[in-house]
């Protein structure tokens, strides 16, 4: 006796490709992305850069905000002489002491508007963006309860090396 093998045919229509499954995730997940996207704000800081020409003897004399970012801390000079050091406290400089003397620096000079911020090598960049925030302006309590007033201190800043 002979068998028969019956082989059947398999077809050779291309399968069609069932895409509901992905178009419903994309119904979904392209609003929740775009819902939950970050809109970062960009936001540039103008800095006057000084120059190498030396000034003239009445700019030399004129009262001018330096803070100096030291490895051991902060000093703030008057563009002639330190007139305040502010040590570490902690591995942290003490930006809170600094708003203070900043704050009184401008009340006693309000037309003043340029401050320079100078750096000793190998400062961490995060350290000059914290001193420059702190010089550019202030954050006090307001009248009402829970309200918040900036104030402008010297919003000209200068970047530099350290003496």
């Amino acid at each position: 006796m002979s068998r028969q093998h019956h082989y059947r045919r398999r077809s050779k229509e291309p399968a069609d490709l069932d895409m509901t499954t992905f178009l419903n995730l994309m119904v979904v997940l392209v609003p929740f992305l775009l819902i939950t996207a970050v809109f970062s704000r960009i936001t540039i800081v103008e800095l006057s850069l000084p120059t190498s020409a030396g000034g003239t003897a009445a700019q030399e004399a004129s009262f001018r905000v330096e803070v100096i970012v030291r490895e051991d801390g902060l000093q703030v000079s008057n563009g002639r002489a330190v007139i305040a050091t502010l040590p570490k406290v902690g591995d942290e400089y003490d930006l809170a002491r600094l708003s203070e003397f900043v704050v009184a620096l401008k009340e006693g000079h309000p037309d003043k508007d340029d401050a320079s911020v100078l750096l000793e090598p190998d400062i961490e960049y995060d350290h000059l963006i914290q001193v420059m925030d702190v010089v550019r302006s202030s954050v006090r309590p307001g009248e009402e309860e829970g309200e918040t007033v900036r104030l402008a201190l010297f919003t000209d800043i200068a970047i530099g090396d350290a003496p």
